[in-house]
Formats: structure tokens, C-alpha cells, sequence
């Protein structure tokens, strides 16, 4: 899938977010190796513990769909779902990110819009990652 397709779909998930204590939506669209597309959004709770971004909420539901193996993923986000920024993975979504993927070759791409966005590969936004190598 091309890279604006995918951003289309992260910004069409932003409506889904639940974000009602922080009003910032996040939105990510996360790639298997063989081409389907698991849209997450992020979910708040009053328990802030609780909550789940994005990535993970994307991760979460392809790996209970049986996923195991992803290219790359788009992140979108902002203030009441109005991206003017590049939005980028949590700390938590980058460790589990690199649990799946190959940090070297898996691509993160953040999106202002279909034509304004940056890749990187998850190598250069956990670098020094510890992973199941270490394990």
C-alpha cells in the first residue's frame, strides 16, 4: 500500500478517538508485511493508566487478529483531531512496536497531511532498544 492511502486511513480514524480529558486524537494505521491495514485510536480513561494509544490500540488488535509481521505504520494526531504537527509513538508504542518488527527496515511515518510527512525506521526513534534479543 502507498504511503498516502495509508495516511488516509489515520486521519479518517482520528474521528474514533476517544481523548475527552486531553482532547488531543491520535490515529495510527499499522501495515502487515502482507498488506492488511489495522487502524487504531487512542483511548482515554479517567484513570489515565488505563488509557491506550494509538499504536498500541492498532498493535493490540492485528496481533489478537493473528498479525505478527508489519512493514510500517502512519501516526496521526492533534488537538481535537486538528493535525498541525508531526505526532509521534509513545514510549510505550515504540518498545512494543519493536517487539514485532525489524527495528532497521520498519517504517514509521508521521503525517501532517497526504502530501506533508516524514519516515523514519523505528531503528532511529528507539535506538538502543531492548528487545527479545535480550531476553
Amino acid at each position: 500500500m502507498n504511503y498516502k492511502r495509508l495516511i488516509e486511513m489515520a486521519m479518517a480514524g482520528l474521528e474514533r478517538a476517544y481523548s475527552p480529558y486531553s482532547h488531543f486524537k491520535t490515529a495510527a494505521a499499522l501495515e502487515t508485511e502482507d498488506g492488511k491495514v489495522f487502524v487504531g485510536v487512542n483511548m482515554e480513561n479517567a484513570d489515565y493508566s488505563a488509557s491506550c494509544s494509538a499504536e498500541m490500540s492498532a498493535l493490540a488488535c492485528a496481533v489478537s487478529s493473528g498479525y505478527r509481521n508489519f512493514r510500517r505504520i502512519v501516526i496521526v494526531g492533534g488537538p481535537d483531531g486538528n493535525v498541525t504537527d508531526f505526532c509521534p509513538p509513545t514510549g510505550e508504542g515504540r518498545q512494543a512496536l519493536n517487539e514485532y518488527c525489524s527495528p532497521m527496515t520498519f517504517e514509521v511515518i508521521l503525517a501532517r497531511s497526504v502530501e506533508d510527512y516524514k519516515v523514519y525506521v523505528l531503528e532511529e526513534l528507539l535506538p538502543l532498544a531492548f528487545g527479545p534479543k535480550h531476553v
